[in-house]
């Protein structure tokens, strides 16, 4: 049962995970309780249906963050159109530098996207409620 969705592939060098862990834990818990009412069935159905609402609602979540990604990459090449009525003889040449910081702007936001998309690529299939 344990299943680690990342979130999000940078949070301070560093990737979050949604720890699915919690429910497989709740879940072996449940079954060491070695309960012999009928809540029993009742409470691992509850169980099942909680672990796929979570593994939807991480899909969500992925395919939101890739498309949020698409839009600030549309924006950026927005100002980047600005780049064809430079030369190479600026006199200001920072000018160079704030074109530079927009590609690597680019480059880190689609690799965020690609993230959430091949988190998604990964995620069980899951039928509509």
């Amino acid at each position: 049962m344990k299943q680690n969705v990342p979130l999000s592939s940078v949070d301070g060098g560093t990737r979050r995970f949604a720890d699915m862990t919690v429910v497989g834990r709740l879940a072996n818990l449940i079954k060491d309780a070695r309960l012999d009412c009928e809540c029993r069935s009742r409470l691992d159905e509850a169980l099942v249906r909680f672990t796929a609402l979570e593994v939807r609602r991480a899909a969500r979540e992925h395919l939101s963050n890739a498309r949020s990604q698409r839009e600030r990459i549309e924006a950026i090449l927005f100002f980047l159109q600005d780049l064809d009525e430079m030369g190479a003889t600026e006199r200001d040449r920072s000018v160079y530098m704030d074109f530079a910081f927009l590609f690597d702007d680019i480059a880190s936001t689609a690799k965020e996207g690609a993230f959430s998309m091949r988190q998604l690529s990964l995620s069980p299939v899951q039928t509509p409620p």
